[in-house]
């Protein structure tokens, strides 16, 4: 039987507890540090919720590229493009 190191996406802790199954069946994993406590699952099927996704966004906007041209490029939502420069901006 082989076992995987889980590691937490926000803080690098390897100090991770599985706490259930989302409705669609993956398994919900727990960061336990002090620092983070942030519930996460390690494969998303919304490409938005995946880690640095959110970053490439503002890069790639200061960089001059447009709203289209970011969610055609990431395979998102132009809305959660825009929603995401609002939020940070």
């Amino acid at each position: 039987m082989a076992t995987v190191n889980v590691l937490c996406t926000q803080c690098n802790s390897d100090q991770v507890k599985k706490i259930g199954y989302t409705p669609e069946g993956k398994q919900r994993y727990l960061c336990k540090s002090q620092s983070c406590k942030k519930s996460f699952i390690l494969d998303y099927s919304n490409k938005a919720y995946q880690p640095g996704v959110k970053e490439t966004i503002i890069d790639m906007t200061m960089n001059g590229s447009g709203i289209r041209d970011i969610a055609r490029v990431l395979g998102i939502s132009r809305n959660t493009v825009i929603d995401t420069i609002k939020k940070r901006i």
